[in-house]
């Protein structure tokens, strides 16, 4: 039977009756060891897991709440197989370390979240592993990829200023020359982009943002339907020593069970205020693909089914002391890096991470605001008063 993604998500991961009667949402189950009936079980189990079955050996591989939450998040990306993470950047690092040997290249597309960067001059230039930046809307990608490159990392929408790569372009383009392609899916949290479905081969996650949706988690997720490329990521999690904390997953599947109703909030809200912007005398640009006016609407409106509630703008004429006060006067959007919770959020985005980005041309500020499920109205007022206040002296 076919069932909308809004059905499958409130059931995914549910534990059976037992007994005819059962918690409604799986429980927390803590431990740090597994016991055993006897020897020929522990080597069962042992050797499952060896051949690739996802069943735990020992309490860092996880139980019942962390097989719930994979279960949810593989059927939110439409995949097979979900690995967790500590964090989102755990979640790119475990790709890229599970992906990529010592001598071989991959693509990465040069808006990408800026962490990925300081993994690459930390680490895998330290493994021998070679990373180059690249525009997906001005490059010809066919010309970058070499003999040794493996990997072509995307992030759909990108950090910050949202661009929005042609996915089933490059990920056929990717296919003909036998390169495997990855994509950050934070942005539309598996829900409103299904990566998986479009050509890429592993879809990366942030549970930190709108899968948990209150600020109270930090997690990862790396999503894949290839049996090959999930033991690759088997491996290698288990050789990191990746860990989730119970309590944490059962948070995140928590916030799974509401995703798709508070993603409509913060769409309804967000392109509200990015209208308001977009009409404000004192903004030169809005970054936020459901506006027609924004150059990846069309692939938006083509690839996703709907938007979130983050989006960013450039000042027409204000100089970074302006843009402070206008962030300093904000009363309903507090200043934090994060975003995907309830609560309203900006940041200035920093000119060394605009210049990392090709897709910007500009040299005003630009701010990054997270609109909340606050009223959009109270919003507006407050970005008022902080417009007046930053262009008064």
């Amino acid at each position: 039977m076919s069932r909308h993604l809004h059905t499958e998500l409130i059931h995914a991961g549910t534990p059976p009756l037992a007994a005819g009667t059962g918690p409604v949402n799986v429980p927390v189950v803590r431990t740090s060891t597994l016991r055993y009936a006897s020897t020929a079980e522990y080597d069962d189990i042992h050797q499952r897991r060896g051949a690739g079955e996802n069943v735990a050996a020992y309490g860092r591989h996880g139980l019942d709440t962390h097989r719930a939450l994979e279960s949810a998040i593989a059927t939110l990306e439409g995949g097979r197989h979900c690995f967790l993470a500590p964090s989102g950047l755990g979640a790119i690092t475990l790709t890229l370390l599970a992906l990529l040997s010592p001598g071989e290249h991959a693509l990465v597309q040069d808006s990408v979240y800026s962490p990925l960067r300081r993994v690459d001059h930390s680490l895998l230039k330290r493994f021998g592993i070679e990373l180059s930046y690249f525009s997906p809307s001005r490059d010809d990608v066919a010309s970058l990829i070499r003999p040794e490159t493996r990997l072509l990392y995307l992030e759909a929408p990108s950090s910050l200023l949202y661009e929005i790569p042609d996915l089933p372009v490059l990920s056929a383009l990717a296919q003909r020359r036998g390169v495997i392609v990855a994509t950050d899916n934070t942005w539309a949290s598996g829900y409103l982009y299904r990566p998986l479905q479009l050509g890429a081969q592993v879809s990366i996650l942030a549970a930190t943002k709108y899968i948990s949706g209150h600020s109270d988690v930090m997690q990862g997720a790396v999503v894949v339907n290839d049996d090959a490329l999930a033991q690759r990521l088997r491996e290698a999690s288990d050789s990191l020593g990746l860990a989730v904390s119970p309590d944490d997953a059962y948070l995140s599947l928590r916030g799974i069970r509401t995703l798709p109703v508070r993603l409509a909030q913060h769409q309804v809200n967000a392109l509200q205020v990015a209208q308001y912007l977009e009409s404000h005398p004192q903004v030169e640009r809005v970054f936020y693909p459901a506006l027609p006016s924004d150059p990846g609407h069309a692939l938006w409106k083509r690839d996703f089914s709907g938007a979130n509630g983050l989006l960013s703008f450039a000042f027409r004429q204000a100089d970074g002391e302006q843009a402070r006060r206008f962030i300093d006067t904000l009363e309903l959007f507090a200043i934090g890096a994060s975003w995907g919770g309830y609560e309203s959020l900006v940041q200035l985005a920093a000119p060394a991470r605009l210049a990392e980005h090709s897709y910007y041309q500009g040299s005003q500020p630009v701010v990054r605001l997270h609109v909340g499920l606050e009223n959009p109205n109270d919003l507006i007022d407050d970005l008022s008063r902080a417009f007046q206040a930053a262009l008064s002296h």
